[in-house]
């Protein structure tokens, strides 16, 4: 096969390409004895009525689309491997020629990868980070975990910052009641911000019992339209006020907190351990994060095909949907309670698609220039991982997961920690 490529742009061109006589004959063999079957002749069998018979009724050339629909696949495929490209979207087929007796000539417009010349993506400097544990974090983590064990007692004294306040109330603009304004026995927290900016502040000091206006401005941006910017009063009846009883920082606090440890020496220790994990695997995340851009922005990419990107896009809806499903939530679903649509999610997914297409290319061209293989006990070790981390068996995850998507997983692992095990903290 004799396979031509002529660019028409900087990604995009036009590939010329033969399917020879012998192939066409074999396509056209295939497509007579599938049609013939259903064929009716005068003087002839069904089924049994010969080519040049046939041909004499029907011609040659109804069997040219469907044979031209077998053969092109293969065709094209052949024509793309000799002449070294690599597609990145569905070839546009002009039918050039399908002379009886010479071969059929094709031209694909194709869209291909842009060419990608890596700049510096070793030893690359990136900010350091904190990887150190400090006994402050311990202690803050320690009071969070007190914070979560305390109990709500009631109490006389007048509310504070901190209290929980139990609480009818009502609100009015120019002494008329709005839509939304009122509950009932609502439990809130003075100095959470749940509710309109001055509100809480103005129940401190107040006790159980009594009644109270608060006068608060809805802010310039509040989401009901009619009371953005203006001023209302909340007529208030205070029923409890509770304060925060915390438990006391020892043993038996520690062994209710996490029955694994027998003092609060012990949750400590395994507090220290736990930030000192999390730390450390935030700091690499973000080691990764930043030579990987620094990588990317040190390779030079003329242009990124635009069907590129809309895959990259389409891809992490995708992703991002099916997560949602795997937590019991349709997209539907989804849509309906964040209020947007399948448009608002594709708008989000653009926001950073350059970049995260510029990043495959950029990895993928480093798996090139490194020659990164990957072995079969690497991808079996990677099957094993996979299920383990779903639980699930490991041959059904080898249904339904490829090989080929496997490796090239592995590579782009590889490609990334070439670029990140380098890197220098500075």
């Amino acid at each position: 096969m004799t396979a031509n490529w002529e660019k028409t742009g900087t990604n995009d061109g036009v590939l010329t390409f033969e399917i020879s006589e012998e192939i066409i004959k074999q396509e056209m063999d295939k497509v007579f004895n599938k049609v013939k079957k259903n064929v009716s002749v005068p003087g002839f069998r069904k089924g049994k009525v010969p080519r040049h018979v046939f041909n004499n009724i029907y011609g040659e050339e109804s069997l040219f689309e469907d044979a031209l629909n077998g053969a092109l696949p293969d065709a094209y495929s052949q024509a793309i491997e000799e002449a070294g490209l690599d597609p990145v979207s569905q070839p546009k087929i002009d039918i050039k020629s399908m002379e009886k007796g010479q071969p059929w000539v094709i031209a694909a417009e194709v869209t291909v990868k842009p060419e990608v010349k890596l700049g510096e993506y070793k030893n690359l400097t990136v900010e350091k980070q904190d990887r150190i544990v400090t006994d402050e974090d311990v202690e803050n983590n320690l009071k969070e975990k007190q914070e979560r064990q305390a109990e709500l007692v009631l109490k006389e004294e007048g509310a504070e910052l901190g209290d929980t306040a139990v609480i009818d109330y009502e609100g009015f603009v120019d002494g008329v009641a709005f839509e939304g304004g009122k509950d009932q026995n609502h439990s809130l927290e003075l100095g959470s911000n749940q509710f309109i900016p001055g509100f809480e502040e103005q129940l401190v000091g107040v006790k159980a019992g009594e009644e109270k206006d608060v006068v608060v401005t809805f802010p310039e941006d509040y989401q009901a339209e009619d009371l953005k910017g203006k001023e209302a009063t909340f007529k208030v009846i205070v029923h409890e006020i509770k304060t925060k009883q915390l438990p006391a920082l020892d043993d038996e606090f520690a062994k209710d907190v996490d029955e694994e440890v027998a003092s609060l020496d012990e949750l400590k220790a395994k507090i220290r351990k736990e930030l000192e994990e999390s730390k450390t695997a935030a700091a690499d995340e973000a080691v990764q994060d930043l030579a990987l851009r620094q990588a990317v922005a040190n390779a030079e990419i003329v242009e990124l095909p635009h069907v590129m990107v809309h895959d990259e896009v389409h891809r992490q809806m995708d992703l991002f949907l099916n997560d949602m499903q795997r937590q019991g939530i349709s997209p539907e679903l989804y849509y309906q309670i964040t209020g947007t649509t399948e448009k608002d999610l594709h708008v989000q997914m653009e926001a950073d698609a350059d970049e995260r297409t510029k990043t495959s290319l950029v990895l993928e061209q480093i798996i090139k220039d490194e020659n990164i293989v990957v072995s079969e006990e690497e991808v079996a070790a990677e099957i094993e991982e996979l299920a383990k981390q779903y639980n699930m068996d490991a041959d059904r995850v080898r249904g339904l997961v490829s090989p080929d998507m496997l490796t090239n997983d592995i590579q782009m692992k590889k490609a990334m920690s070439i670029i990140t095990d380098s890197a220098i903290e500075a």
